[in-house]
């Protein structure tokens, strides 16, 4: 099968593409700078999600599209130019050529409820929409944290405890999450393009363990050999903090980051994943391990 991928160069979208590769599939990689892409199978095709006209060439003669892109952090006109609107175009783009199947990376906590608390997840929400009512057959998958040796947020965890004499923990830490490592995510989005128990329909993605905050670092400590005592710090606090940070260039938290985790845990509502898929998933203390 001819495959689309945006996002490919991201953190999680390197692993996706190679997983999409190991299954057979040609490759088409939607890049910014195709100098991004030179360690990873498939064809780049240079054009952003902002061109229409590179979106449309991007889409002729494939049969599924895989659409990652996304960003965290940036100013509410950013979300709406970049994930909604252009995933509004992408999505007219893939009906019009023709492509039978589209697979969106959302995210857990993503709903109606939650849509106006951040631009991200608004963002996400918009495109969960434009997706749904594509008339396109589609598959939405939204993972919770998503951990990896190569990026993402477990190695600053990682770091934070390795040689930090303390560890900081925003909040009493009792709210939980669900680490997915990025493999397994990659793994559901190579099963997605093809997988007919799952047209139509939108997955949230969790690992086998779920733990608190407070309890993932434990077992970042346990794993690392180290002893750390935990200092919690209120979130009022935190923004302050993030106030002042949110005007470098690459704040290391802001303020919507600090919305999203307040708002409560994280974790998968269905297992509606699991038994559809059946995928093997890596256990948290390995996952860890791995990252270490």
């Amino acid at each position: 099968m001819k495959v689309l991928v945006t996002g490919g160069t991201g953190f999680v979208g390197p692993h996706v593409v190679h997983a999409l590769a190991d299954k057979g599939h040609d490759l088409k990689l939607l890049v910014r700078d195709s100098t991004r892409s030179r360690e990873l199978p498939g064809r780049p095709v240079v054009g952003e999600m902002t061109n229409t006209v590179s979106l449309r060439s991007a889409v002729e003669d494939v049969e599924a599209v895989v659409h990652l892109v996304a960003i965290r952090q940036g100013r509410e006109e950013q979300f709406k130019r970049v994930m909604e609107q252009g995933t509004r175009e992408l999505v007219t783009a893939a009906k019009d050529a023709g492509v039978s199947r589209f697979v969106l990376m959302s995210a857990l906590g993503t709903s109606e409820g939650t849509k106006d608390l951040v631009p991200y997840y608004h963002a996400k929400w918009e495109m969960e929409q434009a997706v749904k009512g594509s008339g396109l057959d589609h598959v939405i998958f939204r993972p919770s944290f998503v951990f990896g040796r190569d990026g993402g947020v477990l190695p600053t965890f990682v770091r934070q405890v390795r040689w930090s004499p303390v560890t900081p923990i925003v909040g009493s830490g009792e709210s939980r999450l669900q680490p997915i490592w990025v493999d397994d995510v990659a793994a559901y989005f190579a099963r997605g393009v093809e997988e007919p128990g799952a047209v139509n329909r939108t997955f949230e993605l969790g690992g086998p363990d779920v733990v608190t905050w407070n309890e993932l670092y434990e077992r970042i400590q346990r794993v690392l050999g180290k002893r750390r005592a935990i200092v919690h710090l209120p979130f009022g606090l935190v923004r302050v903090g993030a106030t002042v940070a949110e005007l470098l260039p690459r704040p290391p938290v802001t303020r919507d980051q600090l919305a999203m985790l307040e708002h409560g845990d994280n974790v998968v509502s269905t297992d509606e994943a699991a038994e559809t898929f059946g995928l093997p998933l890596l256990a948290l203390d390995d996952q860890l391990r791995r990252a270490v």
